[in-house]
């Protein structure tokens, strides 16, 4: 097949150089057109043959996921490989019906568990993450943490007028990856978040994705985010490198801004989240979501050993989400945040 392959070549390329006029020295030189056809004839025909192979630069179709053996096993689901070599399980609380303001929440929205691996050497991980849990899970699970060497870093609300009332406790964790996740599927135990295989999502009568202007959203914000469900999700990294005990904290461990966009109906949506920002523009902040009728809920640290220090200031707002989106950004524009993507 080789040697086929080669033969046609030979008498494309012998075909094409004939093609020549003689200059005026006597001497023969190959039209353009001539090189260009000759050209594509022998590449064409070294890729049909196999002889060639071709690299195109492209996007990967998935992030590679990063190993960590036993821990799926105890977590009892499939992790998501994040950028930064980072494996995240997220537990929705699917179990819990909370309103805020009126507003029936989404997990995707403000109710979604998760905890997230990195390897930082040999047999050694770090974890994070943040549970989603009614007032009386709190004790129960913390108990179960600590007592699997889970340290609790925060312990706050995040939105104001929920119904049931619900709190988020944040945890950090270094050792054997396997080892805390048995230890954090004990924790959960202790709770009601279901742990069994994620169900797929019932169907709603509440207002679609469709109700909302995810590029109007996009446009304002000059950040593109993705549908979890029916909210849209954005996420902004900030620009310096955050550490956490001298290891670095990629922005997929939780340290990154984010805004969720659930639709409300007519164009509106209920919106929060989170911005992570320096000492310096806490106030900044304020001043610019305060100017675009949204309110600060809560403002608190989520670790205990991070370089630099950053608050976390969670946020509420029903609006027109193409207005509202305008408004974040705004404030994005007071912090340090990565905003020419």
């Amino acid at each position: 097949m080789h040697r086929l392959a080669m033969a046609q070549t030979k008498h494309v390329y012998h075909n094409r150089i004939t093609d020549r006029k003689p200059d005026r020295c006597g001497l023969a030189v190959v039209t353009l057109r001539s090189l260009m056809i000759n050209a594509r004839s022998i590449f064409s025909t070294l890729v049909s043959a196999g002889l060639m192979s071709i690299a195109i630069s492209s996007p990967a179709a998935g992030q590679a996921s990063p190993t960590f053996p036993g821990v799926e096993e105890a977590l009892g689901r499939k992790g998501a490989a994040q950028p930064g070599e980072v494996l995240k399980f997220s537990f929705p609380r699917s179990d819990l019906s909370v309103t805020a303001d009126g507003v029936m929440l989404k997990p995707a929205l403000a109710l979604g568990s998760w905890a997230a691996f990195k390897h930082i050497g040999t047999g050694q991980s770090m974890a994070m993450g943040d549970l989603v849990l009614t007032e009386d899970e709190v004790g129960p699970v913390m108990t179960a943490l600590q007592a699997g060497g889970i340290e609790q870093t925060a312990v706050h609300n995040h939105v104001l007028h929920e119904s049931p009332r619900v709190m988020y406790v944040h945890f950090s964790a270094h050792g054997d990856a396997a080892k805390v996740a048995q230890t954090l599927r004990t924790a959960l135990a202790a709770s009601k978040t279901p742990t069994g295989t994620p169900a797929a999502p019932a169907a709603s009568t509440t207002p679609s994705a469709a109700d909302l202007d995810t590029a109007g959203i996009a446009r304002a914000l000059g950040i593109a985010g993705k549908l979890s469900g029916v909210v849209y999700q954005v996420s902004v990294p900030r620009r310096e490198r955050i550490t956490d005990r001298g290891h670095e904290v990629p922005p997929s461990m939780g340290v990154a801004t984010a805004i969720n966009f659930q639709p409300t109906g007519g164009g509106k949506a209920a919106v929060t989240g989170d911005f992570v920002m320096r000492a310096s523009e806490v106030n900044k902040v304020i001043r610019a979501l305060q100017a675009h009728g949204i309110t600060t809920t809560a403002l608190h640290s989520h670790m205990l050993n991070e370089e630099p220090r950053l608050f976390f200031m969670h946020f509420w707002a029903n609006d027109d989400a193409v207005t509202l989106a305008k408004g974040f950004r705004a404030a994005l524009n007071e912090t340090a945040s990565k905003l020419d993507r």
